[in-house]
C-alpha cells in the first residue's frame, strides 16, 4: 500500500470515527450547542435593541420595533410548528433531524424574551394577550418534553429488562395459567379473590390511573391482603407466591404504563396548543392590520 492510499485510508477512518462519535451526541449539545448560542445571540440582540432606542413611550407592539420583533417571532414559529413534518423525512447532514430539533429547541426558548419584548409589557383581555399567552403554554409543554426525554427513556429500558411489552403480559398470563389451577383446592371465599384478581383487566385505571401509578382497586393486591395463610396450608402458600409474582409482574407492566403515559402526555397539550397558537396569531395579525 502506497504512504498516499494509506493516508486516505487514514482519513476515511477519521471521518467515520468523527460521524459516529457525532451520532451519539444529544441534540441539545448538537454541534457544541451551536443553537444555543445563536439563540443567546438573538436574545441579546433584541434585548439591546430595546435598551437603546430613546422613544416615550417605550417601544411596544405597535410601533416600529414592535413590528420588527412581532414578524421575527411569527416567522419563528411557523418554522418551529413544521418540525413534526420534518421528522417524516429524516435525512443526514447540516440540516439532519438532530440539527433541526436543537434548532427547534434553542430558538423556541428565544421565543419567550421575543416574545414578551414585542409585547412591550402591555397585557389585557385581547386576543393578543391570548397568543402570547398560547405561546407560553406551547414553550412551557415543550420543556417538558425535553426533559422527560431526557431522563425517562433510561428509566424504560431499566424497568424493561429486555423485554418487549407483549411478552411482559405473557410471562403475566403464564402466572395466570398457574394461578388457575393452584386455586382449585381453595375454599369457596379464597378462590373467589383469585379469580377477582385473575378478571380485572391488567390496562385497568384509565389516563390519571397511568400517569399517577395508582392503582387503589387492585383486586390483586386485595387478594394478597385478605388471604388466608395462617393455617400453613400448602394449597394456599402455592397461591399466595403466584399473587406475589402477580403482583410483581403487574408493577412492572404499570411502571412501563406510567414511563410511556409521562413520555407521550405532554403531546397532548402540545400539539393542539400550537395548533390554537396559529389560529391566534393569525386573528392577532389580521386585526392588527385591520386597525392600523
Amino acid at each position: 500500500m502506497t504512504a498516499a492510499s494509506q493516508k486516505a485510508s487514514q482519513n476515511t477512518f477519521k471521518q467515520r470515527e468523527k460521524a459516529r462519535n457525532a451520532d451519539h451526541v444529544g441534540f441539545l449539545k448538537h454541534k457544541y450547542f451551536r443553537y444555543l448560542w445563536v439563540a443567546l445571540a438573538l436574545c441579546g440582540v433584541c434585548i439591546a435593541g430595546y435598551v437603546m432606542i430613546d422613544q416615550d413611550p417605550r417601544p411596544n407592539g405597535g410601533s416600529w420595533y414592535g413590528y420588527t420583533l412581532g414578524t421575527i417571532g411569527v416567522l419563528l414559529i411557523i418554522w418551529l410548528s413544521l418540525l413534526g413534518l420534518r421528522k417524516r423525512r429524516p435525512t443526514p447532514g447540516h440540516w439532519s433531524l438532530k440539527s433541526w430539533t436543537s434548532a427547534h429547541v434553542y430558538l423556541g426558548l428565544s421565543l419567550i424574551v421575543v416574545g414578551t419584548l414585542h409585547t412591550g409589557f402591555q397585557f389585557g383581555w385581547n386576543v393578543h394577550t391570548l397568543a402570547y399567552a398560547l405561546m407560553i403554554i406551547v414553550i412551557v409543554t415543550g420543556i417538558y418534553g425535553v426533559a422527560v426525554y431526557a431522563t425517562l427513556p433510561a428509566k424504560l429500558s431499566s424497568n424493561r429488562n429486555e423485554m418487549t411489552r407483549t411478552q411482559m403480559v405473557e410471562a403475566l398470563t403464564a402466572i395466570d395459567r398457574q394461578l388457575e389451577t393452584a386455586a382449585q383446592p381453595l375454599n369457596r371465599d379464597q378462590s373467589d379473590l383469585v379469580i377477582g384478581a385473575l378478571e380485572q383487566d391488567i390496562f385497568y385505571g384509565g389516563a390519571w390511573g397511568r400517569l399517577a401509578g395508582s392503582y387503589p382497586g387492585c383486586a390483586t393486591a386485595s387478594a394478597l391482603k385478605n388471604l388466608d395463610t395462617a393455617s400453613g396450608n400448602e394449597a394456599t402458600e402455592k397461591v399466595h407466591t403466584l399473587l406475589t409474582r402477580r403482583s410483581d409482574q403487574l408493577a412492572q407492566i404499570r411502571r412501563h404504563l406510567r414511563i410511556r403515559a409521562l413520555l407521550e402526555v405532554w403531546l397532548f397539550i402540545h400539539v393542539p396548543a400550537t395548533i390554537a397558537l396559529l389560529a391566534a396569531l393569525l386573528a392577532h395579525i389580521v386585526s392588527v392590520f385591520y386597525y392600523w
